[in-house]
């Protein structure tokens, strides 16, 4: 159910981390984003652009000498950023649930899977011990896992890639969260294991009602599975709009570069293309724009001025100084 109300609004957030007195990686820096009820929105980026860290810090799971330094994370009108970690460790697990990129670390190696269920449902909920154990069979059932009442008394060293992801899946939803964190939740699964987590998250988040940030690298996950989507590099949001208009129609060079860079159906013997280089560090950044050092269009204004986020029509946003004036510049 979609509805047009906002379930996370981010403003102007930055985290950085004083790595010592001349250097400050700016790890996100100035990220604006939201998330409706019902709705995916999809993070997408290279290994690096602050994808992680923007899912950490609404979290608040920054630690020292990381620190939120600017910014508001408002969960349903309340801003995180002034909670307490007190507060903060009934809203984790709760309100809003994260699904780690690697299960094998995530979960805790010492304890068999049905302690760790029951743990964070008893946590949260005022149930008894056998009630929580129910509703834990019950999940390992939701997510698809079979023979729940054994898997309950098994450790994660014992279970499949796969299952692992299912078993986090089912941790994150206990207490059915109005927020559910993906951090490329199929990083370390085959093929037909990742679909198959990624429909289970879709079917969770209708049965749930929840909303889902999404975090992957995989435009083609994007595509099948995302309704909004904000392109990041270098800690900032470059590009944002509806999936079906980012696919159809990306503008922001960066973005471009990735669409480029997927292989092609119609022409499978086409050389792909790349984007030359890396990015920089993000102690590092250049004083321009922050793709300047990658971009095929670069211009001279793009080495020492940053471009804001330049709204289009249809809720399109673009960091390029090609859209400064709010209209299509394709052409140029």
């Amino acid at each position: 159910m979609h509805t047009d109300l906002n379930i996370l609004q981010i403003d102007h957030l930055k985290t950085y981390f004083h790595l010592n007195e001349n250097k400050i990686a700016k790890a996100v820096d100035g990220v604006s984003l939201s998330i409706k009820q019902g709705e995916t929105l999809a993070l997408v980026g290279e290994s690096g652009s602050g994808k992680s860290m923007t899912a950490l810090s609404i979290l608040k799971l920054i630690n020292p000498p990381g620190k939120i330094v600017e910014g508001a994370i408002y969960l349903n009108g309340e801003n995180l950023v002034s909670k307490t970690d007190k507060e903060m460790e009934s809203i984790r697990g709760n309100e809003i649930a994260m699904v780690f990129q690697e299960p094998m670390t995530a979960l805790n190696p010492v304890f068999t899977i049905g302690n760790q269920l029951v743990e964070m449902i008893r946590r949260h909920k005022k149930v008894s011990k056998k009630q929580a154990k129910e509703r834990a069979i019950e999940l390992l059932k939701i997510v698809g896992i079979p023979r729940p009442d054994e898997i309950m008394h098994e450790y994660p060293y014992q279970l499949s890639g796969g299952m692992r992801q299912r078993v986090m899946i089912a941790i994150a939803i206990s207490c059915e969260p109005q927020l559910l964190i993906a951090d490329e939740p199929t990083t370390a699964l085959d093929v037909t294991i990742q679909g198959q987590i990624l429909d289970l998250l879709m079917e969770m988040k209708k049965k749930f009602d929840m909303s889902i940030l999404l975090i992957t690298h995989d435009l083609g996950v994007v595509a099948k599975y995302a309704d909004e989507v904000a392109v990041m590099y270098g800690g900032q949001v470059v590009e944002k709009s509806s999936t079906k208009q980012l696919m159809n129609s990306p503008k922001h060079p960066y973005t471009v570069g990735l669409m480029s860079s997927l292989p092609s159906i119609k022409n499978p013997k086409k050389r792909l293309a790349t984007i030359e280089g890396t990015i920089p560090p993000a102690y590092d950044f250049p004083s321009g724009c922050r793709f300047s050092t990658r971009c095929p269009k670069v211009m001279d204004r793009c080495i020492n001025e940053s471009p804001n986020l330049y709204p289009l029509k249809d809720h399109h946003d673009i960091r390029c100084f090609l859209y400064e004036k709010g209209v299509d510049n394709d052409d140029e």
